[in-house]
C-alpha cells in the first residue's frame, strides 16, 4: 500500500465541512482537475484520473473475493461500475435521490459485449438496464464503493452534502445486507486528499477502509464504527417526504419495537414553550427533569448561554443575499450547521438569491454575522448583515422553512 502524500490543500484550525467541500471545488476549479460536468461545485467531482484510480480495485484481494457490489451513480465511478460488469459480479446501484426504491440491479443483455457493458455502466444504462431490488430481499453486499468531496488518510469521508451516501449504507444496515466484514471503497483525486479533523464526524457519517487515487491505493486501518443503522432522530418529516422508502424502514423499525421518533418529534414541550415564548429555565420545567435525557432540546432549539427562553418579540433577523444560482435550501442548512448558526426560522428566497434567518435576540444574530463573515459559495461572496426592519417586513413572503 502506498503512503501517502502531503496533502496539497492545507486546512485550518475551526475549519467545518462545508469549508472543506468549498476548498476542494474551488481548488479543482482553479487547477482544471475536473472533467465534464463542471463547475463541480455541490457535485461529487468528475476528477480526471478517474480511469487510473478505478483499475486499482482489482488489485485489493476484497474484490478478488466479492460478488455483489453497490457502486454510487456519480460520473466518476462509472469506470468502477464497467469493470463489476467485466469481472462478472453482480451491481447495485442506488435509485436517483432514492425517489422509487434502495438500489437496482444492473442486468446486462446475454453475450453483451465490452462496449454494451460500457453502456449499462453509464447513467443512462443504469436506467435501461436494471431492475429494482425489494426491500426484503435477501441480499448480501460484499463491498461497497462511495463517491467523496474530500476524505482523509484514516478513512473519514466528507460527500457533497446531502447525505445520500451515509442514509443508504444505514438502510443496507436495516435490511441486514451489509455487516461489519462489508468494506467500504472511495475513489479519489489526491488533491481530494486532506487532513479532515476527527471532530468533525458524526456518528452517522459514513468511514472508508479504502482509498484509490490515480497514483496510490490507501488502507485506512480505521478503528471507528460505521453507522450501526438508521439513525432516526436525524431524521425530519421533510426528509420522510422525499425519500419516500424511508416509510417502509420506519414501519419496519417500530414494529420491531424500536425507537422511531424523528428529529422534529423528538422534543413537543420544547417546541411548546417556545411557541408560548416561555422564559423558565429549560431544565427545571422539563418533564425529564434535572436527569437531562432530552438532548434534542439543545440540539433543536436556541437559547442564551443560561439556558433561558427569550420573548419572541426579541426575534433579531440575519439578511444573507448573492446566494449562488441554483444553490438548494438543504445546502444552505448544511452550511449554517456546520458554522453553529441553526436559526430559529428560516425565510428561502432561492429565486431572489436571499434567505432571510430568525435567531432569538440580537446578540445571537450578531455572532451569526461574525461566523458567516466572509463566506465564499460557488465564488460567490455571500453578503450577511443583520436585516433592516422595514425592507425585511417589505420583502420576506409567506413561505417559512422550519430548520431542526
Amino acid at each position: 500500500m502506498a503512503r501517502p502524500m502531503e496533502p496539497a490543500i492545507k486546512l485550518k484550525p475551526g475549519v467545518t465541512k462545508w469549508d472543506i467541500r468549498q476548498k476542494v471545488w474551488d481548488y479543482m476549479e482553479e487547477k482544471n482537475l475536473a472533467n465534464f460536468p463542471r463547475p463541480v461545485h455541490h457535485r461529487i467531482p468528475n476528477f480526471k484520473g478517474a480511469a487510473q484510480a478505478a483499475e486499482k480495485l482489482p488489485s485489493l484481494q476484497e474484490f478478488k473475493s466479492t460478488w455483489i457490489v453497490k457502486v454510487n451513480p456519480d460520473k466518476p465511478q462509472e469506470n468502477v461500475r464497467l469493470l463489476v460488469l467485466e469481472t462478472r459480479k453482480t451491481l447495485l446501484v442506488p435509485t436517483p435521490r432514492l425517489r422509487t426504491g434502495l438500489f437496482n440491479k444492473i442486468v446486462p443483455p446475454p453475450g453483451a459485449s465490452k462496449e454494451t457493458l460500457r453502456v449499462c455502466s453509464t447513467a443512462q444504462g443504469v436506467k435501461d438496464f436494471s431492475v429494482p431490488v425489494r426491500l426484503d430481499a435477501k441480499v448480501h453486499i460484499d463491498l461497497v464503493v462511495v463517491g467523496s468531496v474530500a476524505v482523509s488518510k484514516e478513512g473519514w469521508r466528507i460527500g457533497k452534502g446531502e447525505g445520500f451516501a451515509d442514509l443508504e449504507y444505514s438502510m443496507m444496515v436495516s435490511m441486514g445486507s451489509i455487516d461489519e466484514d462489508t468494506v467500504v471503497v472511495t475513489t479519489v483525486h489526491d488533491c481530494q486528499l486532506l487532513d479532515i479533523p476527527e471532530e468533525l464526524m458524526d456518528d452517522h457519517d459514513l468511514i472508508v477502509d479504502y482509498i484509490l487515487t490515480p497514483t496510490q491505493v490507501i488502507r485506512t486501518d480505521c478503528k471507528r464504527s460505521k453507522p450501526q443503522g438508521i439513525i432516526w432522530s436525524k431524521v425530519d418529516s421533510e426528509m420522510m417526504k422525499k425519500i419516500p422508502i424511508l416509510k417502509s424502514f420506519h414501519f419496519k423499525e417500530k414494529q420491531e419495537g424500536k425507537d422511531v421518533t424523528l428529529k422534529d418529534e423528538r422534543c413537543v414541550y420544547t417546541k411548546e414553550m417556545i411557541r408560548k415564548g416561555a422564559t423558565t429555565t429549560l431544565m427545571e420545567k422539563h418533564p425529564l427533569g434535572m436527569a437531562g435525557n432530552c438532548n434534542d432540546c439543545e440540539k433543536q432549539t436556541e437559547f442564551d448561554s443560561k439556558r433561558q427562553f427569550n420573548p419572541p418579540g426579541r426575534v433579531t433577523t440575519v439578511y444573507m443575499g448573492n446566494i449562488p444560482r441554483g444553490m438548494r435550501v438543504s445546502e444552505l442548512k448544511n452550511i449554517l450547521r456546520d458554522h453553529n448558526a441553526v436559526p430559529l426560522r428560516l425565510n428561502w428566497q432561492g429565486a431572489q438569491h436571499r434567505a432571510f434567518l430568525d435567531y432569538q435576540d440580537e446578540k445571537t444574530a450578531e455572532a451569526v454575522v461574525t461566523s458567516l463573515s466572509g463566506l465564499s459559495l460557488s465564488g460567490s461572496t455571500i453578503r450577511v448583515e443583520l436585516a433592516n426592519k422595514k425592507r425585511d417586513n417589505r420583502l420576506r413572503s409567506q413561505t417559512n422553512v422550519h430548520v431542526n
